[in-house]
């Protein structure tokens, strides 16, 4: 049927136009951006699922930051630690030197002068030895913790070290000399006790501070596998979304002419009356 008031095949022409259009539209955004479902409107299901791993991705971000902060905080009270050791070496060789029943009381002088210099160079360190308000050798911290999990409930602890002068680790006193052949002699003993304290302090610090390294290694990779994971979700083919464009554009110069020829068809009519 020929008529002028309702042109059926115009109006599926242009059904068919609107439907490549909003196609056309959409693979345009999605080359565009990079991603196929873009918002909740493209796939909701999709995008939230996404936008839950992006939750998780995020806070392992603040995971890594922690237990790289503990790290810090482990490596710098490892260093101080290190320090104190060699400084009590030094120690014990002079406190060696002074007990020597041979050594004149001048020699022996100046031989505690140095000792006394190393003894309090000893407390700069513990005082010096702070990150990020942490000081894990002072005394002023029991223990240093850091977040392991996205959500914050698990955590992973290292405990402190105090390595201040006559605590539990190391028995010098404030005070400590070697002014005499016998107060000589028994410091000698006194820091081979805080040396090798020293020392089993250290290897704590060490066993803490490869906790941290685990936990930031797994959660790094951890997070690489959830933002592939969000790629594999999200991300357009670009490739097929290039050979699709093609089509579509195709797709829309026919469906343009289509349109055309169906617009055109009324004019037929008037071939009747003439």
């Amino acid at each position: 049927m020929l008529s002028v008031n309702t042109n059926v095949g115009a109006m599926v022409a242009l059904q068919y136009l609107n439907k490549t259009n909003a196609q056309l539209t959409g693979v345009q955004s999605a080359i565009n951006s990079g991603l196929k479902v873009a918002s909740a409107k493209d796939d909701g299901s999709t995008f939230a699922i996404a936008q839950s791993m992006r939750g998780d991705v995020a806070g392992y971000s603040a995971v890594t930051d922690s237990l790289n902060r503990g790290i810090s905080s482990v490596d710098v009270a490892m260093s101080a630690g290190q320090s104190i050791s060699d400084l009590l070496i030094q120690m014990k060789q002079k406190a060696i030197a002074a007990s020597d029943a041979s050594m004149d009381t001048a020699s022996r002088a100046a031989l505690n002068e140095d000792f006394t210099a190393l003894r309090d160079q000893i407390s700069t360190i513990v005082s010096n030895a702070v990150f990020n308000g942490f000081d894990l050798i002072d005394g002023s911290t029991t223990q240093i913790t850091a977040f392991a999990s996205a959500d914050g409930t698990k955590k992973i602890t290292v405990k402190a070290e105090n390595m201040s002068l006559s605590g539990s680790i190391v028995k010098l006193s404030t005070t400590a000399s070697i002014t005499s052949q016998t107060g000589a002699s028994t410091m000698i003993a006194t820091i081979e006790t805080s040396l090798s304290n020293v020392d089993s302090a250290l290897a704590r610090l060490s066993s803490g501070a490869k906790k941290f390294s685990i936990q930031a290694d797994f959660v790094q990779k951890l997070s690489d596998t959830l933002t592939a994971g969000i790629g594999n979700l999200v991300d357009a083919d670009m490739a097929k979304e290039s050979a699709l464009l093609q089509s579509l554009q195709v797709r829309q110069q026919l469906g343009v002419q289509a349109l055309s020829i169906a617009n055109s068809a009324p004019s037929i009519t008037l071939s009747l009356f003439r």
